[in-house]
């Protein structure tokens, strides 16, 4: 993916949530979830933004086959007011929007 039309789509999310096409939420969320991979490389935790994408990363113990045993999923909508910082991990938690499991899925401080 390109960076740019990455950022542009993130941008555009940012300025209006509600007034942005299916096409760029999917292109603001796969640029997120590469730069969250890149920023932090690794295997330790999977994060997943169904329908749009998955990826895996913090360094630790490599998972290869099956559940990974830290996991953390989200919708589209949540996952970028994540990355924006217009919600805080607890507060997805707590409303039920995000599930995180494991020891180190608790990837607030990356984001």
């Amino acid at each position: 993916m390109d960076p740019a039309e990455g950022r542009a789509a993130l941008a555009a999310w940012a300025a209006d949530p509600d007034g942005v096409t299916r096409e760029v939420v999917t292109t603001a969320v796969r640029h997120t979830l590469a730069e969250l991979a890149e920023r932090h490389p690794g295997s330790a935790v999977e994060v997943r933004v169904p329908p749009v994408g998955a990826v895996q990363c913090v360094p630790g113990v490599r998972h290869r086959r099956g559940t990974p045993p830290n996991v953390v999923e989200t919708d589209p909508a949540t996952w970028l007011a994540l990355v924006t910082k217009r919600l805080t991990w607890d507060a997805a938690v707590d409303s039920g929007a995000l599930y995180a499991s494991g020891d180190r899925a608790d990837i607030s401080a990356l984001l």
